[in-house]
């Protein structure tokens, strides 16, 4: 079972590093979200895990994302096959 400890309003997670260690996919995602995850050994703070980028935006629908996709010249199985038959 994972404790997290938030410590103040700006959704600060605090967690150890074997438990870091032992949910870093779990963590990953609230970083995503936009939380931030302080890692502790032995009490003292050594490492704070932040988002690279902004928060994920959820696409609104299946038709808006497949609009913003790049047209393709060739039906994508032809060029599978074609990477396929090239070794890559």
């Amino acid at each position: 079972m994972t404790i997290f400890l938030v410590i103040d309003e700006d959704a600060m997670v605090t967690v150890n590093l074997a438990k870091a260690k032992a949910h870093l996919s779990k963590l990953l995602d609230r970083v995503e979200a936009g939380d931030e995850v302080l890692i502790t050994r032995h009490g003292r703070p050594v490492a704070r895990l932040s988002s690279a980028a902004g928060p994920k935006r959820r696409i609104r629908s299946l038709a808006e994302f497949r609009a913003k996709m790049p047209k393709w010249r060739r039906p994508s199985a032809a060029l599978l096959r074609e990477l396929r038959d090239q070794g890559l």
